[in-house]
């Protein structure tokens, strides 16, 4: 299946649909006709998508979905009302608190995904220094993730972007330099998502230092697996609130926490930084209102099955998979660099494996991605440089042999044939 290219800003008629059935369907035939529709949905569950999902184990997704189900219709909009969920939110937010080596005056908030996370970090760092920054703006690498765009759109703060270094890691040299007095916050990635490497968190937050300003480290990727690769005896960089002038970090539970969509973490060093993320109000006529969040009404089904799936795999579990994960990446890291059509954007520092075509080849990466989809597989292609992109987790480990024999075919029937592809999107406007 190729990913879909549409990038349609809205002008479009929308398509012809079936009006509301005139009497409704029954349970079974309203579920079978959902089920119809998924038909051509990727095979997430079977270790055949490298993008998007995380699989653990059977237990834990069943465990996730009935937890969903049973919390659905909770609304932790105000958790007084459900004080099951003000329970739940606090015991994940400590677990996350203590993989990030969070101090004592740590607080956070939960939210439903890495963007929210992140709009919400750069928000607050706004309102933090409104009366001395009237034009704010966040010094970053190339590298990033795209929603601190989305932020800066949202929230009218300049993203300066600035290129990275060879390695494909932030330069906190040029950072330096694309700073000034407006500057309300420098960003570094653990990992960042394009190659998979770990920004020189310690350089960039001295940085933040130097100003008085914050220093995000988006973990969104990394936040669940690190800590369990530096027990593994991976070597990694400083990355966490061991750092000083860290001041949040975001963490994404559904991705390599393998819960349910809809949940991850922004946790700041202090409550007083983290005040500046909350929303209060009692301009209107239905009393105090207060937010901590994009989202008003939230559903209690990701707070649920976050806590299910945490308590679920324990300790012990997260070590096992974050090991069968990295095993899996590292395998196929070492099929990429031994292949002469094929090269690796960089070594990986956790899980994700970025590969391209061998630089004295003609081999067009994006036409290996389509042979993938048409043999059931789907990866990421991002550029640039040209590349594909595997989010290697857990289910890959019985599956990766499978996929790297299919790599080998499709590398030699694009060369073979010349083939051209196409690039992707990361996200669509559907």
């Amino acid at each position: 299946m190729k990913p879909s290219r549409n990038r349609n800003s809205g002008g479009d008629a929308l398509p012809s649909a079936p009006e509301l059935p005139a009497h409704g369907w029954s349970t079974d035939e309203t579920l079978a006709r959902l089920e119809a529709l998924r038909r051509d949905d990727v095979r997430w569950k079977d270790g055949r998508v490298f993008s998007l999902a995380y699989f653990a184990t059977p237990d834990a997704h069943d465990l996730a979905t009935e937890a969903y189900r049973r919390f659905s219709g909770e609304n932790a909009l105000n958790v007084d009302a459900f004080p099951s969920l003000r329970v739940m939110q606090s015991d994940v937010l400590a677990i996350v608190a203590r993989w990030l080596a969070a101090p004592a005056s740590a607080r956070g908030f939960f939210s439903s995904g890495g963007t929210e996370s992140i709009l919400m970090a750069l928000k607050a760092a706004r309102d933090q220094f409104r009366h001395d920054k009237t034009r704010p703006n966040v010094v970053l690498p190339a590298s990033a993730h795209a929603a601190f765009e989305k932020a800066g759109a949202y929230f009218g703060i300049e993203m300066r972007r600035v290129p990275v270094r060879d390695d494909w890691r932030a330069d906190a040299l040029a950072m330096r330099a694309a700073a000034d007095d407006q500057t309300v916050m420098f960003v570094a990635s653990a990992p960042q998502y394009p190659q998979g490497v770990v920004d020189p968190v310690a350089d960039i937050a001295a940085l933040a230092l130097e100003r008085g300003v914050n220093c995000h480290v988006d973990a969104c990727m990394g936040g669940v697996t690190l800590p369990y690769l530096e027990r593994l005896g991976v070597s990694l960089p400083s990355w966490n609130f061991v750092v000083d002038g860290v001041t949040s970090i975001s963490v994404d539970l559904h991705k390599f926490g393998y819960t349910a969509k809809g949940a991850s973490v922004i946790m700041y060093r202090t409550g007083e930084l983290r005040s500046h993320q909350a929303f209060v109000t009692d301009n209107w006529l239905g009393g105090f209102y207060g937010s901590s969040g994009v989202l008003g009404t939230k559903s209690g089904g990701p707070i649920a099955a976050a806590w299910a799936v945490l308590h679920h795999l324990g300790d012990d579990g997260y070590l096992r998979v974050t090991r069968e994960a990295r095993d899996t990446a590292m395998a196929i890291a070492a099929h990429v660099r031994a292949h002469p059509q094929l090269t690796l954007r960089a070594e990986p520092d956790a899980t994700l494996v970025c590969i391209g075509a061998a630089p004295d080849t003609t081999l067009d990466i994006f036409a290996v991605a389509d042979t993938l989809a048409a043999r059931g597989w789907y990866v990421d292609r991002q550029q640039p440089p040209p590349s594909i992109h595997l989010t290697v987790n857990a289910v890959h480990a019985d599956t990766y042999r499978e996929f790297l024999c299919d790599l080998d075919a499709a590398v030699a029937e694009v060369a073979a044939r010349a083939a051209k592809g196409e690039a992707g999107a990361y996200g669509t406007l559907e």
